[in-house]
């Protein structure tokens, strides 16, 4: 037998689409395979723990290129 899968975290969209880059208060673009948010105008990704956005440039990866 089998254990279930644990659920994947569930996202309200509309949350997300309200959330701006803190740094530049721009549109975030939603990377679901990496759970990040991305500003593409800060070179930053904003990761999602645990269904979460951290919005803390301090806690963001620096997108590279």
């Amino acid at each position: 037998m089998t254990e279930p899968k644990a659920p994947a975290p569930g996202y309200d969209r509309h949350m997300l689409e309200a959330l701006v880059c803190p740094l530049t208060q721009g549109r975030l673009r939603f990377d679901a395979e990496r759970q990040e948010l991305i500003s593409e105008a800060a070179g930053l990704a904003y990761p999602i723990r645990d269904g979460i956005p951290i919005m803390l440039v301090d806690e963001a990866r620096k997108l590279e290129g």
